[in-house]
C-alpha cells in the first residue's frame, strides 16, 4: 500500500517538532521539508523518534535561475545547492527535490546552466543521493534537464498544481510519467488569465477542494506503475487577493493535517 507523506511547511508557524507531532497524529507515514542549513540531521533524528519517513528535502528555489546565467552569482548558487546534495547524504535523507528555474518569462535553458546543474548531480550520484526535478513554469528547462540526466539517480517529481496552473493543464506524466520518483499533490482552479501566468494560481489546497481530475491523476500513476510514496505538498493559507483557503482558516495545525490525511486516503482509494 502507498505510504502517504505530507510537508511541514504548511503555513501555522508552528515549529518543527510540534508540526511533526501533529503529523504523526494525524496518521501520515512520513513528511518532506524545505532545506534548514545545518539542522537537516536534527529533523531526522525527529522523523525517527516518531517512526516516520524523512521522504525528501525540497532545494532552494528563490535564486535558482541564476545557475542560468553567467556571473558569479550563478556558482554561489551552484554551491549552496552542492551543499544541500551533501547534508542530505550526512542526514541519510535519500532524495532531494530541485526546481528547474523560477520566473514566469524564462523560456531559453543555457549551456552554462547545463554545466552547471551537470556539477551538482555528479555529486550526487558519487554519494548516492537521488534528485527528482519538478514541472514548474518555465517547462523547457525541465525538458532540458530531463533530456540531459538520463542517471538512475534523477527523476521526476509531478506536482499535480503545477500542472494545472503552470502547465496549461498539459499531461506532465505522458512525457516523464516513467521516470517519477515522487509527487507533490495539492489542488488548484488553474489558470485566471490564460494570457498571463502568474503564481497566485499555484493554490496549494486539499485535494477535492479545486478543479483536478482525481481519477485521472490516479489512473495516470497506475498507467506509470509509479512505486513511490503520495506525497501532499498542501499549505493553510490563500496567496494575496484570493479566498481559496476560506474554507480551512477555522482549523488549528491539527485539525487541518487529519483533514488532508482523510483526503489522502480518499485519493489513495481510488489507485
Amino acid at each position: 500500500m502507498y505510504k502517504l507523506c505530507i510537508n511541514t511547511g504548511l503555513g501555522f508557524g508552528s515549529d518543527m517538532p510540534e508540526t511533526i507531532k501533529n503529523i504523526k497524529e494525524a496518521g501520515f507515514d512520513g513528511f518532506f521539508t524545505s532545506w534548514y542549513p545545518g539542522k537537516t540531521k536534527e529533523i531526522a533524528k525527529l522523523a525517527d523518534g516518531y517512526g516516520l519517513l524523512y521522504q525528501s528535502v525540497h532545494a532552494p528555489f528563490t535564486e535558482v535561475d541564476a545557475l542560468w546565467r553567467p556571473g558569479d552569482k550563478g556558482e554561489y548558487v551552484k554551491e549552496k545547492l552542492t551543499e544541500c546534495v551533501n547534508e542530505c547524504k550526512d542526514a541519510c535523507v535519500p532524495l532531494i527535490v530541485f526546481h528547474a528555474i523560477i520566473g514566469m518569462d524564462r523560456h531559453e535553458p543555457t549551456e552554462i546552466g547545463l554545466l552547471r546543474f551537470c556539477r551538482i548531480v555528479k555529486r550526487a550520484e558519487k554519494i548516492g543521493v537521488n534528485i527528482a526535478f519538478e514541472n514548474t513554469e518555465g517547462v523547457e528547462y525541465l525538458n532540458a534537464l530531463m533530456e540531459q540526466f538520463r542517471s538512475p539517480y534523477v527523476g521526476f517529481c509531478w506536482d499535480t498544481g503545477h500542472e494545472l496552473c503552470y502547465n496549461y493543464g498539459v499531461d506532465m506524466t505522458a512525457k516523464y510519467g516513467d521516470r517519477m520518483t515522487c509527487t507533490h499533490l495539492n489542488d488548484n482552479f488553474g489558470m485566471t488569465d490564460k494570457d498571463n501566468m502568474t503564481w497566485l494560481d499555484d493554490s496549494h489546497m486539499m485535494p477535492f477542494d479545486g478543479i483536478t481530475d482525481w481519477q485521472s491523476v490516479a489512473d495516470r500513476l497506475k498507467k506509470h506503475n509509479y512505486k513511490g510514496e503520495l506525497t501532499f505538498e498542501l499549505t493553510r493559507g490563500s496567496k494575496p487577493g484570493k479566498n481559496t483557503h476560506d474554507i480551512y482558516s477555522s482549523l488549528t495545525e491539527l485539525e487541518f493535517l487529519k483533514l488532508a490525511y482523510e483526503k489522502a486516503v480518499r485519493f489513495r482509494d481510488l489507485i
